[in-house]
């Protein structure tokens, strides 16, 4: 494998999980950090474990020797400025999720990485997870027949000294949206990788448990995906103590479903000798790491395994499995969600949706 310098643009708490996962990838290190508050900074360099430079200013971070990566962990709607300076210093880009707040944000993101020829991915982690993994294996299997219902529930909490805790958080022009746009993303994601595209959405949302903040703690919208299935989304930050997120996909000959990092349910027509396991550890299992309640409480395996399919991509000139594109299918549908929302109406997808932040 090809040595890879990373730089760390924004030192907060999901840059800490990138600065973990990095470390445990051979031949991948970082060797610089940006940050505004220099004890961030320290922060990420003390578990890089030397060798990373700290810089308040981003094009000198971008000047550092050996640098080849960039992970973008700002707040979510100030992924694009980086993202842009980033691909046009040449480098390639991994941001984490939201790819950025609107459908136009991503495309910008996009369109200057391929114009630059380097690559992009979004960190979506859960796509890596064995459990969501089976279950995108038995969906392309055909085991479930025709795809009827396809659904995902994440009743999380979050205090509102989380939101009071940041000046970005809760509010439409840094945080793009809030129970849906922040938690519930990854889980939106798996849920479009599963089922396919998304064709209408209707919803409803609501601030209902904390207050100081301009977006949702609490979302439900019904979905009809392209291929005629339907579909639920049940997003909360409002929902105390916060419990495990759910997925569950059923057709006309089989049904499962995915609770935190377990597989609870796998039943089909047609059984797999494959199966005998899958059943047993639904027997014995234990529940995963969480996030529930704990934006900390969730590990940083999904983001190694994903920044090493994003390494493996560079190296050998393919896409990586997460790509800008797929990171900008979740916003969209979050977007819809939204217009639907405040229009009281049903949203047909595409949607149109400008280079601007939310207002």
């Amino acid at each position: 494998m090809t040595n890879h310098g990373f730089g760390i643009i924004g030192c907060g708490m999901i840059a800490e999980f990138h600065a973990r996962a990095i470390l445990e990838i051979p031949a991948a290190r970082v060797v610089a950090a940006w940050s505004r508050n220099p004890a961030n900074g320290q922060k990420i360099a003390a578990i890089a474990g030397g060798g990373c430079s700290i810089h308040d200013d981003l094009d000198r971070m971008l000047e550092t020797p050996g640098l080849d990566v960039v992970c973008v962990c700002s707040p979510s709607g100030a992924h694009l400025e980086p993202a842009l300076r980033a691909a046009a210093a040449g480098k390639h880009v991994v941001v984490e999720k939201p790819l950025e707040i609107t459908v136009g944000r991503c495309d910008a993101i996009i369109t200057a990485c391929a114009a630059a020829n380097v690559g992009l991915c979004t960190i979506f982690p859960s796509r890596f997870a064995p459990a969501n993994l089976l279950l995108k294996k038995a969906i392309d299997a055909g085991r479930f027949g025709r795809l009827t219902l396809g659904d995902t529930h994440v009743k999380w909490w979050r205090t509102q000294a989380y939101y009071d805790s940041g000046g970005w958080r809760g509010t439409w022009a840094l945080d793009g949206g809030g129970a849906l746009m922040n938690q519930a993303i990854h889980n939106i994601d798996l849920l479009a990788w599963l089922m396919g595209d998304v064709a209408t959405v209707t919803a409803l949302t609501g601030t209902l448990a904390h207050e100081r903040i301009e977006v949702e703690d609490t979302a439900v919208a019904a979905l009809r995906f392209r291929n005629g299935a339907l579909g639920v989304i049940e997003a909360a930050t409002s929902a105390f103590p916060g419990l495990h997120k759910r997925i569950e996909i059923h057709g006309d000959q089989g049904s499962a479903r995915v609770e935190q990092d377990d597989v609870t349910l796998w039943e089909f027509r047609d059984p797999h000798e494959g199966d005998a396991p899958i059943k047993e550890a639904i027997a014995s299992r234990s529940s995963g790491n969480s996030g529930a309640s704990d934006p900390r409480g969730i590990s940083h395996e999904g983001h190694r395994a994903q920044l090493a399919d994003f390494l493996a991509a560079i190296d050998a000139g393919r896409p990586p499995l997460v790509d800008g594109r797929e990171g900008r299918r979740a916003v969209e549908i979050i977007r819809a969600i939204y217009r639907s929302a405040e229009t009281r109406a049903s949203v047909d997808l595409p949607i149109s949706d400008p280079l601007a932040p939310a207002s």
